[in-house]
């Protein structure tokens, strides 16, 4: 799975500079943080409604929530990328917090 992120993350950051016509993400970019957050709350209401109309053995809308799922990841990779951040250190805390129960993470988090 990382390798996919690893190879998306060197196409995002090579795009951060580049000429917003020549592609989506470098017009993201160019419209600035805004723009990428309002494509993450969107994305985010997309895949909430797809998960709302999830039924599990009709699989247009599995495709659905996986596809808005995607583009969710996607986008929020896109902000990572924008804002100098690497997807690894999200991987990283995934890591840290696996085996300890959400309970007590979220306590140790004082919230």
């Amino acid at each position: 799975m990382s390798d996919i992120l690893n190879r998306l993350s060197v196409v995002l950051a090579e795009r951060r500079d580049a000429d917003p016509t020549s592609s989506y993400v470098a017009s993201l970019h160019h419209k600035g943080l805004n723009k990428v957050l309002e494509k993450i709350g969107e994305e985010a209401t997309e895949t909430v409604l797809a998960a709302k109309d999830f039924t599990q053995d009709d699989v247009d809308s599995h495709r659905a929530l996986i596809g808005e799922t995607a583009d969710l990841w996607f986008h929020s990779l896109v902000m990572l990328s924008h804002l100098g951040l690497d997807h690894q250190e999200v991987l990283d805390e995934l890591a840290r917090r696996f085996g300890v129960s959400g309970h007590d993470e979220k306590a140790a988090r004082g919230q």
